[in-house]
């Protein structure tokens, strides 16, 4: 019988064919482009989730930069060091709270930390002297002896700058101590 086809009939059956052929590379081209494009979709999921883990930096040998920029690393209160508040009818705690900021820029990371450019503080007390508006802050750098501070360092409240004078033991003898921050780790 395919004998007596015409030859219309022979063109138009491979026209089909040819269309069905065209069909499926066409559907195949759009499958590969759908699976492509799963594939980036979840590629670009895994980078965004990635960009939103904490990332522990080296610490910066420039003190400018140091606290411009605040480490991600976290210590945890009462494990790593502890704050205790005293006295809080000299002071207000917020007030306290704004000047220690002012004062010295660092943060908890900065005082945790044992390198040779960071804080490496085993304990700051801050008195508080009523009568000169002044907070003098006793650093404690970790090896210190006999209660004695590794530095001394003055915060005048009223014109919320460092006192640049000299920090004497009168300005905190006999005043009330109003902050002390601990390192609980060593």
């Amino acid at each position: 019988m395919d004998i007596l086809k015409s030859e219309f009939e022979r063109s138009y059956m491979s026209d089909n064919q040819k269309n069905a052929r065209n069909k499926k590379v066409l559907y195949g081209i759009i499958a590969l482009l759908g699976v492509v494009i799963i594939v980036l979709g979840i590629y670009v999921y895994n980078l965004s989730n990635r960009s939103k883990t904490t990332i522990v930096t080296a610490p910066t040998k420039s003190a400018s930069s140091e606290k411009a920029s605040s480490s991600t690393k976290k210590y945890v209160a009462s494990k790593d060091y502890k704050i205790t508040y005293s006295n809080t009818n000299f002071i207000d705690r917020s007030t306290l709270d704004k000047a220690l900021k002012n004062s010295t820029g660092a943060d908890i990371s900065y005082m945790m930390d044992t390198s040779e450019d960071g804080g490496d503080m085993a304990k700051v007390e801050v008195y508080y002297n009523k009568d000169k508006n002044l907070l003098v802050e006793r650093l404690f750098k970790n090896g210190y002896k006999d209660n004695k501070p590794t530095q001394t360092v003055g915060y005048d409240l009223q014109k919320h700058a460092m006192n640049l004078d000299k920090t004497f033991g009168n300005d905190y003898l006999n005043q009330p101590l109003v902050y002390t921050w601990e390192r609980l780790t060593k």
